[in-house]
């Protein structure tokens, strides 16, 4: 993993976090990703877990299917993932499966990120594809959306 950052990163990476807020509106951890090919986005996605009722709605499987819908290919060759936490083992072995050649992400997840924080699937060098991962872009407002998220649902009701 390195914390290389090129000039767009922060743009799309505000891009994830847009996505990410809309997933309060359904009251899904507030988790966004888009990728990026040749500067295009070519797709977009929250999370979507409590919406669908679906354990893989993570915000990064939700794009990853895009992308490949609009690629025609399940290889995301060329592109780029941005997202607003660190993938978990699901999002990065899906990663690694669509031979996507980059991730960027905001806040690491000590509790279950697998881009280097509690596993390295993106790393493991006998798996046949490894992105190039770079991990800390706008990491404080990246986490703050999540940490804001998880404090209003502790709060008491009435309050």
């Amino acid at each position: 993993m390195s914390e290389r950052f090129f000039p767009r990163d922060e743009y799309y990476m505000r891009l994830a976090l847009r996505e990410a807020q809309r997933a309060l509106a359904h009251d899904d951890v507030p988790i966004g990703c888009v990728v990026v090919q040749r500067g295009e986005v070519i797709a977009a996605a929250h999370n979507e877990r409590e919406l669908r009722q679906d354990p893989t709605a993570h915000a990064e499987v939700l794009a990853l299917r895009e992308a490949a819908r609009r690629c025609g290919s399940w290889r995301l060759l060329d592109t780029v993932l941005y997202v607003t936490l660190e993938p978990c083992a699901m999002c990065a072995g899906a990663i690694v499966l669509a031979r996507v050649p980059r991730v960027v992400y905001g806040a690491p997840d000590p509790k279950a990120g697998a881009c280097g924080s509690v596993l390295d699937v993106t790393g493991e060098r006998r798996l046949n594809h490894r992105p190039d991962v770079a991990g800390g872009l706008l990491a404080d407002e990246c986490g703050e959306v999540l940490r804001a998220f998880f404090r209003a649902r502790r709060r008491p009701p009435g309050r």
